[in-house]
């Protein structure tokens, strides 16, 4: 039978992928490398409420430039409803309205935010401080007391601050801080004790960027005017570290809600992040907003969507692995594509948390597999049974780790359950029709084969490729499809031909 078919199939997977990506590199300006050029980051707010057959306003609070920090383009969605940026001294707000709205409401935010070093926040007058509710009896005194201790080992607002944090929510935390957190959150303590002294201060609300993060919420931060250098000072409220992280964007600085909802109850808003690199020249322009055929990408997705591909697309990497090591190599393998779902629970927990996690499931479900195999079951009901031990193990390992402190154990809950209770069922049997060693040639072959298809898979550069250009997945299919049509021997099948080659040797 003709070859010349399948080597056109494949040829034209290679010429098409190599194409498409070109062109984006070239028309679309995507680096081949990342980290080369100028990052942004891609934020989604989801807004949900149920509206009450009525009228409805939404105010969102929305980020500005800041340190750090400039917004490039924002887009909205949101059928139906009138929509008007404003903007005051506190900050910018998004505003939605409808004149009768009822059930369950979604409205969208999506903005690119350039990290931009050299940028700056604009100068803002500090507010007055404002009128302090006094306390009533026994809180006045413990707030008094408090806020004495923190001011005679202060030398400023600053120092002042970081004191009474740790007073709140340190070590040192006294019984007077335990009495007025039975009545206030530790960040709106925190910054009513300040204005009490005298101190300007606000709670203002930040969104800590992680790639491929998704549904996360803001956590509270607090602002300090330092008199002596004339600037805000930012505060941890939980640990009292000074400073701006490099990967906090400060969502609202106003001090005010970060969402207001008229005519509807139950609102929330989550957030979806994700990060990608433009080069300097094209970083200020919107490349994604119009994807068209030959501009077919995953950026047109919502973020959400967009943080789950990136690690669907590093499977056929994994696969890749799989296939040379398999077909070339000859590295046997409990079970075919086990090891690039291993090798995917391991981006998710790291490297050693994940082997220790997987030999510790495996090893344990195996010694309680021995026992099943006492009891003669079906195997439906055997393999069942065995899904229910991994569960088991996994939640006992999760919670022991919870309790000792290792936090890395908390991952292990990552790792594909039922392709874990398979690999056990598939071990055992191995184990009674051809003994140990053969289970330890496929275990350490699987183990062996995760690690490699981990190591490809989670390199930045490969994860920064397989996303932007989607052109790469075709050429993966032409390598792979080659790779199926190698019926020559395996290299590890090389040593049983050693003693032939010895016996041709002249004596």
């Amino acid at each position: 039978m003709s070859r010349l078919p399948f080597y056109f199939i494949v040829g034209l997977l290679l010429l098409v992928g190599i194409v498409a990506s070109v062109h984006r590199h070239v028309q679309f300006e995507i680096p081949w490398f990342p980290g080369e050029q100028r990052q942004v980051w891609e934020i989604e707010a989801v807004i949900n409420f149920n509206a009450q057959n009525g009228p409805v306003q939404v105010d969102l609070a929305l980020p500005s430039h800041q340190s750090g920090f400039r917004v490039l383009t924002e887009n909205t969605a949101s059928s139906g409803y009138g929509l008007a940026y404003q903007a005051d001294e506190l900050g910018r707000q998004a505003q939605w309205t409808i004149r009768e709205a009822a059930g369950s409401q979604q409205l969208y935010y999506s903005v690119q935010m350039l990290v931009s070093p050299d940028s700056r926040a604009p100068i803002q007058t500090p507010p007055g401080i404002p009128s302090v509710t006094p306390w009533e009896s026994p809180y006045d005194t413990a707030a008094s007391q408090l806020i004495d201790r923190a001011w005679d080992r202060s030398a400023n607002n600053a120092t002042f601050a970081r004191e009474l944090i740790l007073d709140i929510n340190g070590e040192r935390q006294g019984e007077n801080a335990r009495l007025l957190l039975t009545q206030m959150q530790p960040s709106a303590l925190i910054v009513r004790l300040l204005n009490q002294a005298g101190v300007q201060a606000r709670e203002v609300s930040g969104l800590l960027l992680e790639d491929g993060r998704r549904r996360q919420t803001l956590s509270s931060w607090i602002q300090v005017f330092d008199q002596t250098a004339e600037e805000w000072a930012l505060f941890n409220p939980a640990t009292g570290e000074q400073g701006q992280p490099d990967n906090l964007l400060l969502w609202e600085t106003g001090g005010r809600a970060v969402l207001e909802v008229q005519g509807g109850t139950n609102s929330r808003v989550s957030f979806s992040m994700l990060t990608h690199y433009q080069p300097a020249s094209a970083a200020v322009r919107n490349h994604y907003s119009e994807d068209t055929l030959l501009n077919f990408s995953i950026h047109s997705l919502p973020l959400e969507e967009q943080a789950l591909f990136q690690t669907i697309l590093l499977i056929p990497i994994g696969a890749l692995v799989v296939v040379f090591l398999r077909v070339l190599v000859g590295v046997k393998t409990s079970g075919t594509f086990m090891p690039v779902l291993i090798a995917l629970a391991f981006i998710q927990t790291t490297l050693l948390t994940g082997l220790i996690g997987f030999l510790l499931i495996v090893a344990v479900g195996l010694i309680i597999r021995n026992y099943l195999s006492y009891l003669n079951l079906l195997l439906v009901a055997r393999v069942s049974a065995v899904i229910i031990t991994v569960i088991a193990i996994i939640s006992i390992f999760t919670v022991l780790a919870y309790r000792m402190g290792l936090s890395a154990g908390l991952t292990v809950t990552f790792f594909p359950m039922i392709i874990l209770a398979w690999t056990i069922e598939r071990m055992s049997i191995l184990w009674e029709e051809e003994g140990p060693k053969q289970v330890l040639i496929q275990g350490g072959g699987s183990l062996l084969t995760a690690v490699l298809a981990f190591l490809a898979m989670n390199n930045p550069w490969v994860r920064h490729i397989t996303f932007n250009f989607l052109g790469v997945q075709l050429i993966l299919m032409a390598f792979i499809l080659l790779l199926g049509n190698y019926t020559g021997y395996r290299l590890l099948e090389l040593r049983r031909f050693k003693p032939i080659t010895e016996d041709e040797k002249p004596s």
